[in-house]
Protein backbone atom coordinates (compact mmCIF):
# COMPACT_ATOMS: atom_id res chain seq x y z
CA UNK A 1 0.00 0.00 0.00
CA UNK A 2 1.20 3.27 -0.75
CA UNK A 3 2.21 6.21 1.55
CA UNK A 4 -0.86 8.37 0.48
CA UNK A 5 -3.56 5.31 0.12
CA UNK A 6 -2.40 3.81 3.90
CA UNK A 7 -2.88 7.59 5.37
CA UNK A 8 -6.31 7.96 3.83
CA UNK A 9 -7.47 4.52 5.13
CA UNK A 10 -5.84 5.64 8.44
CA UNK A 11 -7.94 8.44 8.82
CA UNK A 12 -11.00 6.69 7.65
CA UNK A 13 -10.31 4.42 10.88
CA UNK A 14 -9.83 7.21 12.75
CA UNK A 15 -13.55 8.66 11.54
CA UNK A 16 -14.93 5.60 12.16
CA UNK A 17 -13.43 5.78 16.46
CA UNK A 18 -14.50 9.23 16.82
CA UNK A 19 -17.91 8.31 15.31
CA UNK A 20 -17.72 5.78 18.20
CA UNK A 21 -17.79 8.34 21.04
CA UNK A 22 -20.06 11.02 19.19
CA UNK A 23 -22.72 9.25 18.21
CA UNK A 24 -24.09 7.27 20.96
CA UNK A 25 -24.04 11.22 22.96
CA UNK A 26 -25.26 12.45 19.89
CA UNK A 27 -28.29 9.85 20.04
CA UNK A 28 -28.84 10.63 23.86
CA UNK A 29 -29.13 14.28 22.90
CA UNK A 30 -32.24 13.44 20.75
CA UNK A 31 -34.26 11.16 22.52
CA UNK A 32 -34.41 13.86 25.34
CA UNK A 33 -35.12 16.67 22.88
CA UNK A 34 -38.32 14.81 21.17
CA UNK A 35 -39.55 13.77 24.47
CA UNK A 36 -39.33 17.06 26.40
CA UNK A 37 -38.51 19.73 23.56
CA UNK A 38 -36.32 21.08 25.32
CA UNK A 39 -31.95 20.54 25.46
CA UNK A 40 -30.41 18.91 28.32
CA UNK A 41 -27.07 20.25 28.54
CA UNK A 42 -25.23 18.03 31.11
CA UNK A 43 -25.26 15.00 29.04
CA UNK A 44 -21.85 15.68 28.47
CA UNK A 45 -21.35 15.44 31.99
CA UNK A 46 -22.98 12.23 32.34
CA UNK A 47 -20.60 10.77 30.28
CA UNK A 48 -17.88 12.10 32.30
CA UNK A 49 -19.30 10.36 35.04
CA UNK A 50 -19.47 7.31 33.48
CA UNK A 51 -15.70 7.54 32.24
CA UNK A 52 -14.81 7.72 35.77
CA UNK A 53 -17.06 4.90 36.60
CA UNK A 54 -15.33 2.58 34.06
CA UNK A 55 -12.05 3.86 34.84
CA UNK A 56 -12.13 3.03 39.19
CA UNK A 57 -13.94 -0.39 38.13
CA UNK A 58 -11.29 -1.23 35.49
CA UNK A 59 -8.57 -0.64 37.83
CA UNK A 60 -10.05 -2.12 40.49
CA UNK A 61 -10.74 -5.72 38.25
CA UNK A 62 -7.38 -5.21 37.16
CA UNK A 63 -5.94 -5.42 41.06
CA UNK A 64 -8.02 -8.33 41.41
CA UNK A 65 -5.54 -10.25 38.27
CA UNK A 66 -8.90 -9.76 35.98
CA UNK A 67 -7.85 -10.21 32.57
CA UNK A 68 -7.90 -6.90 30.24
CA UNK A 69 -10.60 -7.84 27.95
CA UNK A 70 -12.88 -8.90 31.47
CA UNK A 71 -11.41 -6.20 33.38
CA UNK A 72 -13.03 -3.42 30.18
CA UNK A 73 -16.03 -5.66 29.80
CA UNK A 74 -16.83 -4.65 33.77
CA UNK A 75 -16.11 -0.93 33.36
CA UNK A 76 -18.16 -0.83 30.43
CA UNK A 77 -21.43 -2.34 32.55
CA UNK A 78 -21.07 -0.04 34.86
CA UNK A 79 -20.47 3.08 32.86
CA UNK A 80 -24.12 1.96 31.68
CA UNK A 81 -25.16 1.36 34.52
CA UNK A 82 -24.05 4.56 36.47
CA UNK A 83 -25.08 6.68 33.46
CA UNK A 84 -28.48 5.02 33.33
CA UNK A 85 -28.98 5.21 37.02
CA UNK A 86 -28.15 9.17 36.94
CA UNK A 87 -30.43 9.68 34.36
CA UNK A 88 -33.32 7.93 35.86
CA UNK A 89 -32.89 9.49 39.29
CA UNK A 90 -32.37 13.20 37.28
CA UNK A 91 -35.44 12.60 35.06
CA UNK A 92 -37.82 12.38 38.29
CA UNK A 93 -35.55 15.81 39.35
CA UNK A 94 -36.20 17.58 35.54
CA UNK A 95 -39.02 16.83 34.12
CA UNK A 96 -41.72 17.85 36.51
CA UNK A 97 -44.37 19.55 35.02
CA UNK A 98 -43.07 23.13 36.83
CA UNK A 99 -39.48 23.01 35.06
CA UNK A 100 -40.38 21.96 31.75
CA UNK A 101 -43.24 25.17 31.94
CA UNK A 102 -39.99 27.34 31.96
CA UNK A 103 -37.95 26.72 29.53
CA UNK A 104 -35.04 29.20 30.82
CA UNK A 105 -35.38 27.62 34.21
CA UNK A 106 -34.98 23.81 32.98
CA UNK A 107 -31.85 25.19 31.26
CA UNK A 108 -30.24 26.80 33.54
CA UNK A 109 -31.30 23.45 36.26
CA UNK A 110 -29.66 21.31 33.77
CA UNK A 111 -26.67 23.33 33.13
CA UNK A 112 -26.45 23.50 37.01
CA UNK A 113 -26.07 19.91 36.95
CA UNK A 114 -23.48 19.31 34.96
CA UNK A 115 -21.49 22.07 37.19
CA UNK A 116 -22.16 20.05 40.32
CA UNK A 117 -21.26 16.64 38.74
CA UNK A 118 -17.79 18.29 37.27
CA UNK A 119 -17.00 20.09 40.93
CA UNK A 120 -18.17 16.59 42.49
CA UNK A 121 -15.53 14.67 40.44
CA UNK A 122 -12.71 17.72 40.74
CA UNK A 123 -12.49 17.22 44.61
CA UNK A 124 -12.96 13.90 44.17
CA UNK A 125 -9.30 13.66 42.22
CA UNK A 126 -8.20 16.50 43.42
CA UNK A 127 -8.09 18.27 40.11
CA UNK A 128 -6.41 15.53 38.39
CA UNK A 129 -6.54 13.35 35.53
CA UNK A 130 -7.12 9.71 36.71
CA UNK A 131 -5.36 7.16 34.39
CA UNK A 132 -5.91 3.29 33.49
CA UNK A 133 -3.09 1.40 32.45
CA UNK A 134 -3.15 0.40 28.31
CA UNK A 135 -5.58 -2.23 28.17
CA UNK A 136 -5.10 -5.49 25.51
CA UNK A 137 -2.17 -2.68 24.61
CA UNK A 138 -0.53 -3.87 21.03
CA UNK A 139 -2.66 -6.44 20.05
CA UNK A 140 -4.52 -4.91 16.90
CA UNK A 141 -7.49 -5.88 14.30
CA UNK A 142 -5.44 -4.73 11.21
CA UNK A 143 -2.24 -3.46 10.67
CA UNK A 144 -0.61 -2.91 7.47
CA UNK A 145 3.49 -2.03 7.58
CA UNK A 146 4.63 0.24 4.92
CA UNK A 147 5.39 3.81 3.82
CA UNK A 148 2.31 4.89 6.17
CA UNK A 149 1.77 2.39 8.90
CA UNK A 150 -2.23 1.82 8.97
CA UNK A 151 -3.14 0.44 12.51
CA UNK A 152 -6.23 -0.31 14.08
CA UNK A 153 -6.02 -1.02 17.81
CA UNK A 154 -8.40 -4.33 18.87
CA UNK A 155 -9.69 -2.07 21.60
CA UNK A 156 -10.72 0.45 19.22
CA UNK A 157 -12.47 -2.36 16.96
CA UNK A 158 -14.35 -3.37 20.18
CA UNK A 159 -15.45 0.44 21.05
CA UNK A 160 -16.72 0.74 17.34
CA UNK A 161 -18.54 -2.45 17.68
CA UNK A 162 -20.15 -1.61 21.21
CA UNK A 163 -21.13 2.01 20.01
CA UNK A 164 -22.65 0.23 16.79
CA UNK A 165 -24.78 -2.13 18.43
CA UNK A 166 -25.57 0.28 21.65
CA UNK A 167 -27.20 2.57 19.04
CA UNK A 168 -28.84 0.27 16.77
CA UNK A 169 -30.41 -1.83 19.79
CA UNK A 170 -31.89 1.26 21.37
CA UNK A 171 -33.25 3.03 17.96
CA UNK A 172 -34.84 -0.53 17.03
CA UNK A 173 -36.01 -0.64 20.30
CA UNK A 174 -37.93 2.86 20.04
CA UNK A 175 -39.13 2.12 16.14
CA UNK A 176 -40.83 -1.39 16.82
CA UNK A 177 -41.23 -2.21 20.63
CA UNK A 178 -43.97 -1.13 22.93
CA UNK A 179 -41.85 1.25 24.46
CA UNK A 180 -40.84 2.70 21.42
CA UNK A 181 -44.81 2.85 20.65
CA UNK A 182 -45.26 4.85 23.87
CA UNK A 183 -42.00 7.13 23.32
CA UNK A 184 -43.16 8.35 19.63
CA UNK A 185 -46.81 8.95 21.03
CA UNK A 186 -45.38 11.26 23.85
CA UNK A 187 -42.56 12.69 21.21
CA UNK A 188 -45.43 13.99 19.30
CA UNK A 189 -48.26 14.73 21.68
CA UNK A 190 -47.57 15.03 25.56
CA UNK A 191 -51.63 15.38 26.26
CA UNK A 192 -52.92 12.93 23.44
CA UNK A 193 -50.61 10.01 24.56
CA UNK A 194 -51.96 10.72 28.42
CA UNK A 195 -55.35 10.55 26.83
CA UNK A 196 -54.59 7.73 25.67
CA UNK A 197 -53.45 6.24 29.05
CA UNK A 198 -49.80 6.38 27.86
CA UNK A 199 -48.05 7.29 31.27
CA UNK A 200 -45.67 10.14 30.20
CA UNK A 201 -43.73 10.52 33.33
CA UNK A 202 -42.55 6.73 33.20
CA UNK A 203 -42.27 6.84 29.32
CA UNK A 204 -39.52 10.08 30.01
CA UNK A 205 -37.81 8.33 33.15
CA UNK A 206 -36.96 5.35 30.92
CA UNK A 207 -35.94 7.30 28.01
CA UNK A 208 -33.64 8.82 30.07
CA UNK A 209 -32.34 6.39 31.69
CA UNK A 210 -31.54 4.86 28.15
CA UNK A 211 -30.14 8.30 27.34
CA UNK A 212 -28.12 8.09 29.99
CA UNK A 213 -26.42 4.38 29.53
CA UNK A 214 -25.57 6.16 25.89
CA UNK A 215 -23.58 8.82 27.79
CA UNK A 216 -22.06 6.29 29.98
CA UNK A 217 -21.07 4.37 26.60
CA UNK A 218 -19.11 7.52 25.31
CA UNK A 219 -17.45 7.66 28.60
CA UNK A 220 -16.10 4.60 28.35
CA UNK A 221 -14.69 4.93 25.36
CA UNK A 222 -12.94 7.65 26.34
CA UNK A 223 -11.81 6.07 29.72
CA UNK A 224 -10.98 2.92 28.33
CA UNK A 225 -10.45 3.36 24.61
CA UNK A 226 -8.10 6.91 24.86
CA UNK A 227 -6.61 5.50 28.35
CA UNK A 228 -7.83 7.68 31.34
CA UNK A 229 -10.72 10.15 32.50
CA UNK A 230 -10.22 14.17 33.78
CA UNK A 231 -13.20 16.18 35.27
CA UNK A 232 -13.59 18.72 32.69
CA UNK A 233 -14.25 16.50 29.80
CA UNK A 234 -17.69 16.81 29.63
CA UNK A 235 -18.36 20.33 28.57
CA UNK A 236 -16.53 20.00 25.56
CA UNK A 237 -17.78 17.24 24.53
CA UNK A 238 -21.29 17.44 25.07
CA UNK A 239 -21.26 20.62 23.56
CA UNK A 240 -20.21 18.98 20.15
CA UNK A 241 -22.72 15.94 20.58
CA UNK A 242 -25.47 18.39 21.49
CA UNK A 243 -24.70 20.32 18.05
CA UNK A 244 -24.10 17.04 16.31
CA UNK A 245 -27.62 16.20 17.21
CA UNK A 246 -29.46 19.59 16.20
CA UNK A 247 -27.57 19.93 13.30
CA UNK A 248 -29.12 16.21 12.32
CA UNK A 249 -32.10 17.23 13.36
CA UNK A 250 -34.27 18.13 16.26
CA UNK A 251 -35.15 15.22 17.86
CA UNK A 252 -34.67 12.45 14.78
CA UNK A 253 -32.65 9.60 16.03
CA UNK A 254 -31.46 9.26 12.30
CA UNK A 255 -30.58 13.15 12.21
CA UNK A 256 -28.89 12.46 15.49
CA UNK A 257 -26.67 9.57 14.15
CA UNK A 258 -25.69 11.51 10.96
CA UNK A 259 -25.09 14.67 12.97
CA UNK A 260 -22.29 12.35 15.00
CA UNK A 261 -20.83 10.95 11.61
CA UNK A 262 -20.46 14.25 10.33
CA UNK A 263 -18.85 15.89 13.21
CA UNK A 264 -16.43 13.25 13.02
CA UNK A 265 -16.03 13.41 9.46
CA UNK A 266 -15.02 17.34 10.29
CA UNK A 267 -12.66 16.95 12.76
CA UNK A 268 -10.80 14.09 11.52
CA UNK A 269 -10.33 15.68 8.08
CA UNK A 270 -9.92 19.27 9.33
CA UNK A 271 -6.95 17.40 11.99
CA UNK A 272 -5.72 15.42 8.94
CA UNK A 273 -5.09 18.74 6.59
CA UNK A 274 -5.00 21.52 8.64
CA UNK A 275 -4.06 23.13 11.48
CA UNK A 276 -5.29 21.05 14.72
CA UNK A 277 -5.09 23.86 17.14
CA UNK A 278 -7.89 25.39 15.20
CA UNK A 279 -10.03 22.45 14.55
CA UNK A 280 -12.84 23.16 17.24
CA UNK A 281 -12.87 26.68 15.75
CA UNK A 282 -13.38 24.98 12.32
CA UNK A 283 -15.91 22.45 13.83
CA UNK A 284 -18.29 25.00 15.39
CA UNK A 285 -17.99 27.33 12.70
CA UNK A 286 -19.37 25.07 10.29
CA UNK A 287 -22.10 24.16 12.40
CA UNK A 288 -23.16 27.68 12.70
CA UNK A 289 -22.90 27.81 9.39
CA UNK A 290 -25.28 24.83 8.94
CA UNK A 291 -27.63 25.83 11.04
CA UNK A 292 -27.78 29.14 9.60
CA UNK A 293 -28.26 27.40 6.08
CA UNK A 294 -30.73 24.79 7.49
CA UNK A 295 -32.12 26.18 10.71
CA UNK A 296 -34.45 22.61 11.24
CA UNK A 297 -31.36 20.23 11.21
CA UNK A 298 -30.09 17.93 8.10
CA UNK A 299 -32.79 15.47 8.70
CA UNK A 300 -35.33 17.83 10.11
CA UNK A 301 -38.52 19.33 9.42
CA UNK A 302 -40.57 22.43 9.90
CA UNK A 303 -42.80 21.41 12.23
CA UNK A 304 -42.84 22.76 15.65
CA UNK A 305 -45.18 21.41 18.69
CA UNK A 306 -46.85 24.31 20.77
CA UNK A 307 -44.44 24.37 23.87
CA UNK A 308 -47.75 24.31 26.00
CA UNK A 309 -47.86 21.06 25.07
CA UNK A 310 -44.76 19.87 27.74
CA UNK A 311 -46.92 21.49 30.33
Amino acid sequence: MSGAAGYYVQQALNILQLASFYVPLALAFAIMQAITGRIFLSFGDLAMFGSFSAVFICLQALLLGQSDFVAAAYALVFAIGSGAALGFVLARLMLGKTLLRAPLAYMIASLGIGIALQETMRIKTMSRDVWVPPILGGEFLLRIEGPFTVSFPLLTAYAIAIATCAVALVVVVLKFSAFGRQWRAVSQSLKLASLCGVDAAHVAAVSFAVAGGLAGITGWTAAISYGGANFSIGLMTGFKAMFASVIGGFGSLRGAVVGGIALAVIEVTWSAFFWTAYRDVAVFAIIILALALKPEGLLGTHAMRDSEERT
